[in-house]
């Protein structure tokens, strides 16, 4: 009951933020001048090197919303090098909802990383292959965040959804708003092969690009949301779920593209799947 008046009440919700501007909308917030905002706010590029990554965050926090970025990943050799953009709240239990690139050697496919945290606990990744060079031009990655699901997308084509079953004692984030981050940063003890292909700091600088951040979402802020009753239409986001043709996709994803799944780690959770992966 009390799933459905919180449903009820946030569908009526309008949308109040949509960002595309950079220097309205973000802040860089470390990387001593190695992130850098240009084009009069119209273009955002991360940089690594061998002394420090970069990354960004939202000037503002949201409570639900769409979130859309186009993104150009490093290009070349990026083996052990990580781009990130993901969704967080703040303290020790916070949720969070990610898309880290993990690079790799020249002719070799970015690995796409997603996780979703909830309370401080995450273990629930999935992996991907993307269906294109992700180097060659800029690609729109998209956070889409309701009361009812997490839909993680690709140029619109969905790759995840993770459902909110809370009716089958599974947590959900939906009452800490979270900012948007992005960072680039050196991970060659993980993020190639598991650490085995490290950092070629020869191809230094590593550089990340960033375009046309929109931000379709209710803003959080000193406590309240800003988000205002008026017609459900207006912000549709907020009831979203997959239609069969967006089920078709979701599907053609991770037939061809999945290289990981946590709900199939039988190994990894030997004493049981997660209880998401067997909910009906």
């Amino acid at each position: 009951m009390k799933s459905s008046l919180l449903v009820s009440a946030v569908i009526s919700l309008v949308i109040v933020a949509s960002a595309a501007n950079f220097n309205q909308d973000i802040d860089v917030t470390w990387g001593d001048g190695r992130g850098k905002i240009l084009e009069n706010g119209n273009l955002l590029t991360l940089t690594l090197d061998k002394f420090s990554g970069s990354g960004f965050q939202s000037k503002n926090q949201y409570l639900f919303g769409k979130i859309d970025m186009n993104i150009k990943l490093v290009p070349g050799n990026s083996a052990g090098t990580v781009t990130t953009y993901y969704l967080r709240s703040e303290g020790s239990t916070w949720d969070e909802i990610d898309f880290e690139f993990l690079g790799n050697l020249s002719g070799d496919p970015y690995i796409v990383h997603t996780n979703v945290y909830t309370q401080g606990k995450g273990d629930k990744e999935q992996q991907f292959y993307l269906w294109f060079d992700p180097t060659k031009d800029f690609h729109t990655y998209s956070l889409l965040w309701n009361p009812q699901r997490i839909i993680f997308s690709v140029d619109g084509t969905p790759i995840r959804e993770f459902k909110n079953l809370e009716s089958k004692g599974v947590s959900f984030p939906k009452s800490q708003p979270m900012r948007v981050y992005s960072s680039l940063w050196n991970a060659d003890d993980w993020a190639t092969r598991g650490g085995l292909v490290k950092t070629d700091w020869s191809q230094a600088p590593f550089t990340a690009a960033y375009r046309t951040f929109k931000a379709d979402a209710c803003v959080w802020s000193s406590g309240k949301s800003s988000c205002s009753s008026t017609s459900p239409s207006q912000n549709s986001w907020l009831s979203q779920e997959l239609d069969i043709t967006s089920q078709q996709r979701l599907k053609w994803v991770q037939k061809n593209y999945m290289i990981y799944n946590y709900c199939t780690d039988t190994k990894r959770f030997a004493m049981g799947l997660p209880k998401e992966c067997t909910a009906s």
